[in-house]
């Protein structure tokens, strides 16, 4: 029985835990990030995949920093012979690579030689691409830079966002490693060096990513609201107020008003000029200290006082 240390965080790796426990593997333990503060009351809560371990009475380590602690020692003493990590969120050591006898694989959200780093699946939609997929690589020294064993490719929509291709490549990543492991396991399955001369990385998002440009055309920023949610969300600004923007649609009507302006608003609507002439439409937003809602409630609400003509961003 090959014996597996798993890595891994998020929501998106919880299916992929699931998948080998299902399918008989021994994983000895889990490995995932500490417990975190969560939401405006700061809830110390435990990651997806720390809540998945336990319901099975698996091992848990949380490592602040998996380079030189007693976490790393555990793995060492347990002898896997297979590392699997999929989005752990940390970066891991040499020295923990060369501890198991098949080495370390990682599954990647991204077709890789692209989006190499921590948010691929934000930066595909963001650059308005049409499809994207999950990578089984060989992890080494170098970030998401090993070689491939494996990929899957799946479209991307225009009503897909980051937490719905989440789902996607989660259930995706889970069968191609289950259709992968076999050959690894047996030494016949080739690898595929990545060609450097396509790579592209994807870094974690900034906060002045998060900041609508209204020189960006409709579908720009379509692609911008819908690459930043669930999170981190993207925001503009409206008299200095903040405004998180959860959804809008591009239009077709096009208009001479400067990006940014206020073209059109009633009780129900609430148009914005952007780039080349392009116009959308604010459907769900979110003002500095309220909740999430749709546009006519906003207008209805606390956006009574928006005036047509002003612009947004300033």
């Amino acid at each position: 029985m090959t014996k597996i240390v798993f890595m891994g965080t998020p929501a998106f790796s919880v299916p992929i835990l699931e998948g080998l426990l299902e399918s008989g593997y021994e994983v000895q333990a889990v490995v995932t990030q500490p417990d975190r503060p969560v939401g405006r009351k700061h809830v110390i809560t435990p990651p997806p995949v720390k809540v998945a371990a336990l319901k099975h009475d698996l091992l848990v380590l949380q490592p602040e920093k998996i380079s030189g602690s007693t976490e790393m020692d555990k793995i060492a003493s347990l002898a896997p012979d297979l590392i699997i990590t999929a989005a752990f969120g940390q970066f891991l050591p040499e020295k923990l690579l060369q501890i198991p006898r098949l080495g370390a694989i990682n599954v990647h959200a991204s077709l890789l030689p692209k989006y190499r780093g921590g948010a691929p699946v934000h930066y595909a939609i963001m650059n308005g691409e049409d499809k994207t997929g999950v990578t089984i690589m060989e992890m080494i020294k170098k970030m998401d830079a090993g070689a491939i064993y494996s990929q899957a490719e799946i479209p991307i929509t225009k009503t897909d966002d980051v937490g719905t291709m989440f789902e996607k490549l989660s259930a995706l990543g889970k069968d191609l490693l289950l259709n992968t492991l076999p050959e690894l396991i047996q030494g016949t399955l080739e690898k595929t060096p990545q060609n450097e001369a396509q790579v592209t990385f994807s870094p974690n998002i900034t906060r002045e990513q998060e900041a609508i440009d209204w020189q960006k055309t409709a579908d720009e920023i379509d692609n911008q609201v819908r690459g930043m949610r669930p999170w981190p969300i993207a925001f503009t600004t409206y008299r200095g107020v903040r405004w998180k923007i959860w959804d809008v649609t591009p239009l077709a009507e096009t208009t001479d008003a400067a990006p940014g302006t206020i073209i059109k608003k009633d009780k129900s609507e609430l148009f914005v000029a952007c780039g080349k002439n392009t116009t959308l439409a604010l459907k769900e937003l979110q003002p500095a200290g309220k909740g999430k809602q749709d546009v006519q409630a906003f207008l209805n609400g606390v956006g009574q006082n928006v005036i047509q003509g002003e612009k947004l961003g300033e």
